[in-house]
């Protein structure tokens, strides 16, 4: 546990300035789509604040797969269920996300899709190259 908190705030750490940038483009967006044209100084501040948190929690808990001895598909649910409520919390805080239950069951259920895809990708991926290494195996 110690070596996994270790390497949580190390990785944390080294991906937590993505914060600023992750709240500048949500505003890109936002703007964009006119659903900003102003924002307060006070309220960009606390949101490049919750970005780089969420930023910084994004990247502590892909600890999960290194340090910690849990089976594949666990480390993936826990990595997730952290990230889910990571994002949903910070962009439900700053205004981000309509505080509605239509909203939050549409923003989980693609979450919960996208999430799924790109550990199924990196699974697949994973198990074809463990292929081939058995196969390079067993040919010398």
């Amino acid at each position: 546990m110690k070596q996994f908190i270790k390497t949580f705030i190390h990785r944390g750490a080294l991906f937590c300035g993505l914060g600023p940038v992750i709240a500048a483009v949500v505003y890109i967006f936002l703007s964009a789509n006119g659903a900003v044209t102003t924002i307060a100084v006070s309220t960009y501040i606390r949101e490049i604040f919750t970005a780089t948190l969420m930023a910084f929690i994004a990247a502590g808990i892909s600890a999960i797969y290194t340090v910690e001895k849990l089976a594949l598909p666990l480390a993936g649910l826990i990595q997730g269920a952290v990230l889910l409520l990571d994002y949903l919390s910070i962009y439900l805080l700053n205004g981000w996300l309509k505080p509605s239950l239509t909203t939050i069951v549409i923003f989980i259920s693609i979450f919960v899709a996208v999430f799924g895809a790109i550990w199924m990708i990196v699974y697949l991926c994973i198990q074809r190259q463990i292929k081939r290494l058995n196969e390079n195996i067993g040919n010398t």
